[in-house]
C-alpha cells in the first residue's frame, strides 16, 4: 500500500458522519448527542417527530451543552457508546 492509500483509510467517509447538538457533558470524555427527525407515517402520512440521543466519546472535553457538532462511528469503548467527536461545527451562545 502506498502513503496515498493509507491516508485515504484514515479518513472518515463522509456518509458516516452525522451532525448533531449536545444534550449534556456528564461523565469525563463523554458528551450526550441528539438527532432530531421528521418522519413520514406509514398509514396516516402525518410527519412524527423522532429523536435519537448517542453517547459520544469526546477525548480532550471540547463539547458544550448546545454545541452542534459532528460524531463518527468507532469501536464500542463501553456498553453505550460508540461514537467519536470529530469536531465542533458551531459553538453554543
Amino acid at each position: 500500500m502506498t502513503s496515498e492509500e493509507q491516508g485515504k483509510q484514515n479518513k472518515p467517509r463522509s456518509h458516516r458522519v452525522r451532525v448533531g447538538q449536545v444534550a449534556s457533558c456528564g461523565g469525563q470524555k463523554t458528551a450526550s448527542v441528539v438527532f432530531n427527525t421528521l418522519v413520514k407515517h406509514g398509514r396516516y402520512g402525518k410527519y412524527v417527530r423522532r429523536r435519537t440521543k448517542l453517547a459520544v466519546h469526546d477525548e480532550k472535553q471540547q463539547a458544550r451543552v448546545g454545541d452542534i457538532v459532528e460524531i463518527v462511528p468507532c469501536r464500542r469503548m463501553s456498553r453505550t457508546k460508540a461514537h467519536r467527536l470529530l469536531r465542533v461545527v458551531r459553538s453554543a451562545e
